[in-house]
């Protein structure tokens, strides 16, 4: 769960899984006045058959298009600014400010102990200056350094006990004792408060290149020259229900099929896929957190089915030239949730980190070359229409310093594993009867999905959910366990 530091807790900002896609609002505008009508033929010619599911493409608008009237989009709603002052979360703000008040508290301090020092040394200097003046001469200086010198060593023999204790044993005045002791509340509240900061965020915008529509990608499967005419229509049926639009990615490996070449399924058309992909998405995310290779000190990289040596991290760290001593983990075989184990990962390493600081960078892609089902099972075929080429790279940071200019605060991870024989075979690599490798893809996937996603919400549920919701939902457990006792 990710919130910006003004997010109410009950707002769920989730970075899901991994490829997510890019999103382009178009601004449009009505014609409906200014274009002439055309003939019916042409009307006739230029409509599309209707699909079961409405589909949009890769770059299009998610703003409603109504029949009547001018397109709205998210400029034409308003919200009162009073309803979205209740919904802040007051507690993330300040304690994004939190580091800056110590900061301000801490150079006050040592201004009321100088200030404090000059008074007390006043009466012994001033013979030497005007009246009303005290003059800055070395043996000043020196004394003030001195007086300054002896406070704060007694400040740390004594551990602020001697400081804060009252009547003649003091050494301190009243206002800097207060001073003191709330800068040591705000320690105490940040040595007790481990931030994980969200810098930069980014997606794999695929080359003009690499986009096919579904027509496209059925004549790639009938270039493959290995399925039936029942595969391929099987393949056509899913592309009509898929909900994909008609410019999604492929890699060129496969796609220079559609150009009479061979496909090219070869371990070096999957890295030249892996380095397009990865490579863009770190150079971007870098550029966006204003971070250098060398300040990185993890690395998790996510691919579930290309998993070559060196691995993937070691690709990146040659390629962006990295620190040495850099924590890299490549994870693969994770699945979907791969992303989110991902973070969870950058994050426990990043608390280890504690009063040091670090910052992470995670990586998310899959590599879709050397993966292409090639047999005629309908459970594998799945795989060649429902995933496409994308990455994902997000920048982490545990310093207090980039609370203020960090896009979202990390406020909680939980993670469900399902250890039941369904849920472990409904995505399973496997081969099947004619030795051809691939992804089975079980009708069981949805319910096992749904399960996990329950146990998930209602782990995460105590963490974001108010007590007004929290009292009722707890008063109905507490209630049905009573009755099925009383019987």
């Amino acid at each position: 769960r990710l919130a910006r530091p003004g997010d109410s807790p009950a707002t769920l900002k989730s970075k899901e899984h991994s490829c997510l896609p890019a999103f382009h609002v178009r601004r449009h505008k009505s014609r409906r006045e200014t274009m002439a009508p055309r003939n019916q033929e042409e009307t006739d010619s230029s409509e599309k058959p209707q699909s079961t599911m409405r589909r949009s493409d890769s770059e299009s608008s998610f703003v409603s298009v109504p029949e009547d009237g001018p397109v709205k989009d998210y400029r034409d709603y308003r919200v009162r600014k009073s309803s979205l002052i209740a919904t802040v979360n007051w507690s993330h703000v300040v304690g994004t400010y939190l580091p800056t008040l110590f900061l301000v508290g801490i150079g006050v301090l040592f201004a009321q102990i100088v200030h404090q020092v000059i008074g007390e040394l006043s009466m012994n200097v001033e013979h030497k200056a005007r009246p009303g003046e005290i003059n800055f001469s070395i043996e000043t200086v020196s004394a003030v350094v001195l007086g300054v010198r002896e406070i704060f060593l007694s400040l740390f023999n004594n551990y602020v006990v001697v400081p804060l204790q009252s009547g003649e044993g003091g050494i301190l005045t009243s206002h800097v004792k207060i001073t003191a002791l709330v800068l040591v509340i705000i320690g105490w509240i940040l040595t007790n408060d481990n931030p994980i900061y969200l810098l930069a965020f980014t997606t794999f915008k695929a080359p003009d290149s690499w986009k096919v529509s579904h027509a496209e990608i059925v004549q790639m499967m009938k270039n493959q020259k290995c399925f039936t005419e029942d595969s391929i229509k099987f393949m056509g049926r899913l592309l009509e229900r898929s909900g994909t639009g008609q410019s999604t990615a492929w890699p060129p490996g496969i796609v220079q099929c559609l150009k009479g070449k061979e496909s090219d399924r070869s371990i070096e058309a999957s890295r030249k896929e892996a380095e397009t992909v990865i490579f863009d998405i770190v150079e971007s995310a870098l550029k966006k957190a204003k971070v250098h290779p060398r300040d990185i000190d993890v690395l998790v990289i996510n691919c579930s089915l290309f998993s070559p040596t060196p691995s993937l991290c070691a690709m990146v760290i040659s390629k962006f030239g990295m620190r040495q001593d850099i924590q890299s983990f490549n994870l693969s075989g994770m699945g979907c949730g791969a992303s989110l184990i991902s973070v969870g990962l950058a994050k426990d390493l990043l608390q280890r980190r504690r009063f040091r600081g670090g910052k992470a960078l995670v990586v998310s892609t899959e590599i879709i070359t050397p993966n292409l089902y090639h047999g005629n099972e309908r459970g594998f075929l799945l795989q060649n229409t429902l995933f496409r080429c994308g990455g994902a790279a997000i920048v982490l940071s545990n310093s207090w310093s980039d609370g203020r200019r960090a896009w979202y605060k990390l406020l909680h991870t939980v993670r469900v594993q399902s250890n039941s024989e369904e849920a472990y075979h409904c995505v399973y690599e496997a081969q099947d009867p004619d030795s051809n490798r691939g992804v089975r893809l079980s009708k069981d996937i949805v319910k096992v999905a749904g399960k996990c996603m329950e146990k998930n919400m209602t782990t995460i549920g105590p963490y974001v959910l108010p007590l007004s919701e929290q009292i009722p939902v707890a008063t109905t457990i507490v209630l049905k366990f009573a009755i099925q006792v009383l019987g």
